[in-house]
């Protein structure tokens, strides 16, 4: 009986997390010089919320219970690291972010015995790292010690310098430890993933810019999920494989908010790719270089998008309506009385988001100033106020 209610609260686990979305600017592609990026929880009628977890300082052997995200029930315990920082939602202290989508990839590699979900994973890891790239350190060290029980993830790792892509999945039923890969964003490029595997091949000797588990490509040898050079091994290929359907629900998404930021007539080259036409196209681009540098408003922008001015566009066809509705208030599959199939665009902006992120990690400093709200009812406002490098508050002042 734990056995299967264990598979149902998985697979509502995944029908809740598997609707995602990420959009990633390096630095260098910013309008300010910020590393930004976006998150949103679409799992439908799932509730968001915004949690606070203080930092604090742990004695030597002190432990940290995992429990089931469900029904909250203490599942182990991890050692707990001489201090930890304080984290609300999903960015820390130190500016780092860290957010996710669910591509699923291969079942088969679902680890049920594993102590760690993508969740806790990444909690964990936003209380014991202070850069995107200790974080992947973190995480990845975390998985191989307690073990991973959720499907195929991309998710991404930002600080004030870097923005990171990482690709992680489970080694199936009883065996500890993930099989995962990690790309550098260019500073000076922009990247999405929603729910799709999006890294294909990978530099083998740059650990500047790409880490990966020492035995991701042998492990996929042995699971007959790849046959040829390592030189030609594909993350995407080998633990997800693609279809029409994964790729329209996926990387259209991408596509568009790539066609937001450069030539559309070359991005609209990518459209057999969108419409299942492999032979002619069978991928995005992981990367690419904006027009011009993109600021949090554009971002902002970029995450309502439904596919407007495209010939996906969910204002214009018959659904919409006479009003152009780009809602669709209806399943993404569904078959007529008369045996037909249908499905129905997924688009970026979606009635059913629980919660939406856009995350700004900046270079500059900003420090919280108590100020007298003009309304009554409330005695103080925290107000940002941005403060160059350097020059932090010389004083603190505590809120009252």
């Amino acid at each position: 009986m734990k056995r299967i209610a264990n598979s149902l609260i998985f697979i509502l686990y995944s029908l809740t997390s598997i609707a995602c979305t990420n959009l990633i600017v390096g630095k260098a592609a910013s309008t300010d010089g910020s590393v930004i990026c976006t998150y949103n929880c679409d799992g439908y009628g799932f509730a968001g919320s915004l949690t606070l977890i203080p930092a604090a300082d742990h004695a030597k052997g002190e432990r940290q219970a995992i429990r089931d995200w469900m029904s909250g029930e203490v599942q182990g315990y991890v050692e707990q690291p001489s201090h930890t920082y304080q984290v609300i939602g999903h960015i820390n202290e130190k500016q780092v972010c860290i957010v996710e989508t669910t591509f699923d990839g291969r079942l088969e590699l679902v680890n049920p015995e594993g102590l760690l979900d993508y969740d806790t994973m990444i909690k964990l890891g936003l209380q014991r790292a202070s850069t995107a790239r200790e974080a992947i350190r973190v995480m990845t060290d975390l998985v191989a010690e307690y073990g991973y029980n959720s499907s195929g993830e991309t998710i991404t790792i930002c600080d004030k310098n870097e923005a990171w892509i990482m690709e992680i999945i489970g080694k199936g039923p009883g065996v500890k430890g993930a099989v995962w890969v990690a790309m550098r964003v260019p500073d000076d490029c922009i990247c999405a993933h929603a729910n799709l595997s999006r890294i294909r091949q990978f530099p083998l000797k740059d650990k500047d810019n790409c880490l990966y588990s020492k035995d991701v490509i042998s492990f996929a040898r042995e699971r007959g999920y790849f046959t040829g050079k390592d030189a030609d091994f594909s993350f995407r290929d080998a633990y997800c494989p693609i279809d029409f359907e994964n790729v329209r629900y996926a990387d259209a998404r991408v596509w568009s908010f790539f066609r937001h930021h450069y030539d559309k007539a070359e991005m609209d080259k990518y459209l057999p790719y969108i419409n299942g036409e492999f032979d002619k196209c069978d991928h995005l681009p992981l990367f690419i270089r904006p027009d011009k540098p993109v600021s949090v408003r554009d971002i902002q922008a970029d995450m309502r998008d439904h596919f407007e001015g495209t010939p996906l566009d969910m204002t214009a066809d018959m659904s919409a309506g006479p009003w152009q509705m780009p809602i669709r208030p209806m399943p993404m599959t569904y078959t007529t009385t008369d045996g037909r199939h249908y499905f129905v665009e997924r688009p970026i902006a979606t009635q059913q988001s629980a919660s939406t992120l856009v995350a700004r990690c900046s270079r500059r400093r900003y420090a919280l100033q108590p100020r007298r709200c003009s309304h009554g009812g409330i005695r103080a406002c925290l107000l940002l106020h941005e403060q160059s490098a350097g020059s932090l508050p010389t004083r603190t002042q505590q809120h009252t």
